[in-house]
């Protein structure tokens, strides 16, 4: 598939007036992998399929806040579409969101496979040290070939991640353009979207996750620059609805292993 140029993502009416860009709370998966690392065990304790993880309790208060403080900002920044990944703890973060006030009860949240979460394949549910004890080769071969291009058995690299979000991108310049949407996804989906929105290399991505985690709920906003004749990146991270209720900010590193994120 050819690469897409910074000139094929401009043109008035091709894009959202604004796209916001919205990682999932914190989850009962980030809690038990945490824990797990913390332990130094092979697996992440977890007995259900990553699509079912749910929202931890915290996660649920990061969702609340992130309605709250939609609910008060100008009509001109509140979403008229919303797009969520399928996975339970994306759809619990919009619908809790919704319900919050951050959009119209009646606004529809449509659900797209595209948006999933990276997958890890059979590395998934593993920790950093299980990777070692138990996939041993595969850990050389991320460490050789880096976590942008490394795709274990059965799972996604990056690259892949970016080939289903520039579909995602089409779709959205086809059916809302002018619209302001709000995406609720993954930390590795949030990266690999200001990838292809920037136009940046495999370097630059990088240096910008090595710089940080995204926070659970934090906000990555783009305005349409008719001037620039492209998505302007606005905000990225933000976890102003967080700090305003003093909900507690959480992050969760895209490690070696499966980290469920």
């Amino acid at each position: 598939m050819p690469v897409l140029k910074e000139e094929a993502l401009s043109g008035p009416g091709r894009w959202p007036s604004q796209l916001i860009i919205v990682r999932h709370g914190q989850s009962a998966g980030n809690v038990a992998r945490d824990a797990a690392h913390e332990a130094e065990e092979d697996r992440i304790p977890l007995s259900i399929r990553d699509a079912d993880v749910p929202l931890s309790d915290l996660g649920r208060e990061q969702a609340s806040a992130l309605g709250h403080w939609f609910a008060v900002q100008p009509e001109e920044d509140r979403p008229e579409v919303i797009l969520s990944s399928p996975y339970l703890r994306a759809c619990q973060t919009a619908d809790i969101f919704r319900a919050q006030g951050g959009a119209p009860r009646d606004k529809p949240i449509c659900f797209d496979e595209r948006l999933r979460e990276k997958e890890f394949g059979i590395l998934d549910g593993l920790t950093s040290t299980g990777i070692r004890h138990l996939q041993p080769e595969q850990a050389a071969f991320r460490q050789l070939l880096g976590k942008f291009y490394h795709r274990s058995p059965g799972g996604e690299s990056w690259c892949d991640v970016i080939l289903r979000l520039r579909s995602v991108m089409d779709t959205i310049s086809l059916h809302y353009a002018g619209k302001r949407v709000m995406i609720f996804s993954h930390q590795v989906v949030v990266l690999c979207l200001r990838y292809i929105i920037e136009n940046l290399r495999e370097q630059e991505i990088l240096a910008i996750d090595a710089k940080g985690d995204v926070a659970n709920c934090a906000i990555t906003d783009y305005r349409f620059d008719e001037a620039a004749g492209k998505l302007v990146l606005q905000r990225y991270n933000v976890t102003a609805a967080m700090e305003k209720e003093a909900t507690p900010v959480t992050k969760a590193p895209d490690r070696i292993a499966g980290a469920r994120g």
